[in-house]
C-alpha cells in the first residue's frame, strides 16, 4: 500500500496541489492525505483552512483530511519541532492516529526548510520529499543551510510558471529539478472556487487593493502600514478610478480598514472592503478589475501572468529597504515585483502595463541577490554575483543590494575597485572596511 501526504498551510497551496494532481504531476496511489495545518499566532481563534470558503470545492483531490495541529497539540506548529530520539514514537504515534500501518509513505510539502514542513520530513525519514512552492519564493534560495538527510530526499519542485522564463533558485544546492504545474490546470482549479464566499459584493471592474499585514512580519509599523494603505487609495483615485474594492488579510486589524474608509470618504472613492477568507483570484474572476494594486503579494503576479489584468505596486523600494536582515527570505519576491511591475505613482507606466525585463537580465539579478542573500548556500553563484554587479550595479538596481552586504561579501560595489585583487576571506574583509574607516576620517 502507498499513501501520499499533502501539508497544506493555505488556500492557495491547496489549490496549486490540486492542479498538480488534476495535472498528472503525481504517480497513483492507494490513499492521499491532506494534511492541513494553522500556523497563524493564535491558531485557537484563526479558521484553518479546511474552514476557507471554497475548500470543498478542492476536498475531493484527498481521501482524508486530518490536522497536523491536533496531531501535536498543545505545541504550536510554528515553534514545535521532533527531538532526535523521539522521532520513532512520533512516527508510529502518527501511523496508528492517521491508520497508515506499515503503508509506504511520500510526503510532499512546501517550505521544507522551515517548520511543520520540516518536522513532518524528519519524522518520516525515509519518504521520499516533493516540495512545492506556494507562491513567489521558490524564486530565490533556500533560507537556511538545509541537513542533507532531508535535502537529499527531495525529489522535486513543483511551481506554478508565474514568472515565465525564470527558473526557482530554491534547493538547487540539491540538484533539484524544478517542474511547472500547468497554468491551465491551476486556473481551471480556480475556476471551481469562482462561486464561493457568501456575501462578497458585486462591484463591476474596480480597482481592487490587496492588503498584506506586513507590520505583522515587522517589516513596517501599524502606521506605516495604515499609510501604504491610503497610498493606494489615493494612487488609484489620482489615476481615475471610483470603484475600489480593498481585500483584507484575515489576521490584519479592522483599524487599518477604519482608516482607509475616512480616507475614501474625503477623495470621494466608493470603497467596498472585503472581509471574507476568499481566494484573492475570485475576486479577478468575479469582478475583472480594471486595476489590481498591491505591495509585492503573489496575487499581483497571478492577476498579471494568469488573469492578464493590469497591476501596479505601491512600497516595493521601502520594502526592500526595510528587510531584515538581508537573507529574508521576502526579498526575492519584493525584489521581482519590483523590477516586473510599474509603479502606481508613474500613471504612464501603469498604463504601460508590465515591464517588458528580458529573461536573461531578470534571472542574473535573480541569481545576484540570491547569491548575496545565501552565499554559503550556494557558493557556486559568486561569479554571476560578481559579473552583474560589474555590469549592471547602477542607481536602478542599487536598490536591490545592500552597500554593507556587499562589502561583508567582498563583492563589487561594497569592496573598492583598488582592492578588488584582495581574496575573498574574512582577512580581505577586514582590510577593505579598514580602508573605508580611514578614507571616511580623512575626508572628515
Amino acid at each position: 500500500m502507498t499513501t501520499q501526504i499533502f501539508l497544506a498551510s493555505t488556500l492557495y497551496g491547496t489549490a496549486t496541489l490540486a492542479a498538480a494532481l488534476d495535472a498528472g504531476c503525481f504517480d497513483a496511489a492507494d490513499r492521499r492525505i491532506l494534511l492541513v495545518t494553522n500556523n497563524a499566532a493564535t491558531p485557537e481563534t484563526t479558521p484553518s483552512l479546511d474552514a476557507a470558503p471554497g475548500f470543498e470545492r478542492l476536498r475531493d483531490r484527498f481521501d482524508d483530511v486530518v490536522s497536523w495541529n491536533e496531531a501535536i497539540y498543545p505545541f504550536h506548529p510554528g515553534d514545535w519541532s521532533p527531538r532526535a530520539g523521539d522521532v520513532p514514537l512520533w512516527e508510529r504515534h502518527l501511523r496508528l492516529a492517521w491508520g497508515l500501518g506499515d503503508d509506504e509513505v511520500a510526503l510532499t510539502v512546501e517550505s521544507v526548510h522551515v517548520q511543520p514542513a520540516l518536522g513532518v520530513a524528519q519524522i518520516f525519514t525515509d519518504a521520499p520529499l516533493t516540495v512545492y512552492a506556494d507562491g513567489l519564493m521558490s524564486y530565490g534560495p533556500t533560507r537556511t543551510k538545509l541537513a542533507p538527510l532531508v535535502g537529499t530526499r527531495v525529489e522535486r519542485l513543483l511551481h506554478l510558471d508565474l514568472v515565465p522564463g525564470l527558473a526557482p533558485l530554491l534547493l538547487t544546492e540539491f540538484g533539484v529539478e524544478p517542474e511547472v504545474v500547468p497554468s491551465p490546470a491551476f486556473t481551471k482549479v480556480l475556476a471551481e472556487t469562482a462561486d464561493t464566499g457568501a456575501g462578497l459584493p458585486d462591484v463591476e471592474r474596480p480597482a481592487v487593493l490587496l492588503g498584506q499585514y506586513l507590520s505583522a512580519l515587522g517589516i513596517l509599523s501599524a502606521e506605516e502600514e495604515e499609510d501604504l494603505h491610503v497610498r493606494m487609495l489615493t494612487g488609484v483615485a489620482a489615476l481615475g478610478h471610483t470603484r475600489v474594492v480593498f481585500k483584507t488579510h484575515p489576521t490584519a486589524p479592522a483599524r487599518f480598514t477604519r482608516v482607509l474608509e475616512a480616507e475614501a470618504a474625503r477623495l470621494g472613492v466608493g470603497l467596498t472592503v472585503v472581509e471574507t477568507p476568499v481566494l484573492a483570484e475570485v475576486l479577478f474572476q468575479r469582478m475583472r478589475p480594471a486595476l489590481v494594486v498591491g505591495c509585492f503579494s503573489t496575487a499581483l503576479l497571478t492577476a498579471s501572468a494568469l488573469y492578464g489584468l493590469p497591476v501596479a505596486r505601491v512600497g516595493t523600494e521601502t520594502l526592500l529597504d526595510r528587510l531584515t536582515p538581508y537573507e529574508n527570505s521576502n526579498r526575492v519576491p519584493a525584489t521581482l515585483v519590483d523590477a516586473l511591475l510599474p509603479d502606481l505613482s508613474d500613471p504612464a507606466a501603469v498604463a504601460g502595463g508590465r515591464r517588458d525585463v528580458a529573461a536573461e537580465a531578470l534571472a542574473a539579478l535573480v541569481r545576484a541577490v540570491g547569491f548575496a542573500m545565501q552565499p554559503k548556500v550556494l557558493p557556486e553563484l559568486r561569479p554571476a554575483a560578481e559579473a552583474y554587479l560589474r555590469a549592471r550595479l547602477d542607481a536602478g538596481t542599487w536598490r536591490y543590494f545592500k552597500k554593507r552586504r556587499l562589502t561583508s561579501l567582498g563583492l563589487p560595489g561594497g569592496i573598492p575597485a583598488r582592492l578588488g585583487f584582495l581574496p575573498h576571506n574574512s582577512t580581505a574583509r577586514r582590510v577593505v572596511r579598514r580602508a573605508r574607516s580611514i578614507r571616511r576620517s580623512i575626508g572628515r
